[in-house]
């Protein structure tokens, strides 16, 4: 059997307007699929300007993608964080 290109596995929980937002994004911009979108969203994230890094005891929880959720980039709306 051949290898993979990508042999690694990540898998993520979303909620159903989370995952709207990556699927409208997706989209918008002809991505052929979750997986291609993610990788992107990622690799821009992971490259873009003034990255925070997760503050020690932080929880996934603390890392919503929508503003909704009160908690943006691991920080709370009153702490500081960024607002979307």
């Amino acid at each position: 059997m051949a290898e993979l290109e990508r042999p690694e596995r990540l898998q993520i929980m979303l909620t159903s307007e989370e995952l709207a937002a990556l699927e409208n994004w997706r989209f918008e911009r002809r991505m052929p699929s979750r997986s291609a979108a993610v990788r992107e969203l990622l690799r821009r994230g992971l490259h873009a300007d003034e990255f925070l890094t997760a503050a020690q005891g932080a929880k996934s929880q603390d890392f919503g993608i929508l503003p909704s959720s009160g908690i943006v980039d691991g920080a709370s709306r009153d702490q500081g964080g960024s607002k979307l």
